[in-house]
């Protein structure tokens, strides 16, 4: 999946927290987040704030629809609250290759 495509993706599934997405869908998305909270910082406050808000459910949904194509419940999303090591296993699993889903249709296993 493309850059475009993940993004164009997320936010047609704005609020869908069901199905699966790829790891490059979930990546692609996040980097995205990144670049315009940064941009927005560098504006002022209130646009960043406003692009937090604005872009919470769309982020959230990816991230839950990831975990689903590793298997898991999105309420693994949870863990993150979990101070340090919280973290660290949020993103190790968003990383994991999908058991299934859509990665496993894209490399043919």
């Amino acid at each position: 999946m493309t850059f475009q495509e993940s993004i164009r993706t997320c936010f047609s599934k704005y609020v869908d927290f069901s199905g699966r997405a790829s790891r490059s869908e979930y990546w692609w998305f996040f980097l995205f987040l990144v670049i315009i909270y940064v941009a927005g910082a560098l504006f002022s406050d209130f646009i960043y704030y406003l692009l937090v808000l604005g872009t919470f459910l769309p982020s959230l949904a990816v991230a839950v629809r990831r975990l689903h194509d590793t298997d898991r419940s999105g309420w693994w999303l949870l863990i993150g609250f979990i101070p340090l090591i919280g973290g660290i296993i949020l993103i190790v699993l968003l990383a994991q290759e999908g058991k299934g889903g859509v990665d496993a249709q894209l490399t043919g296993t």
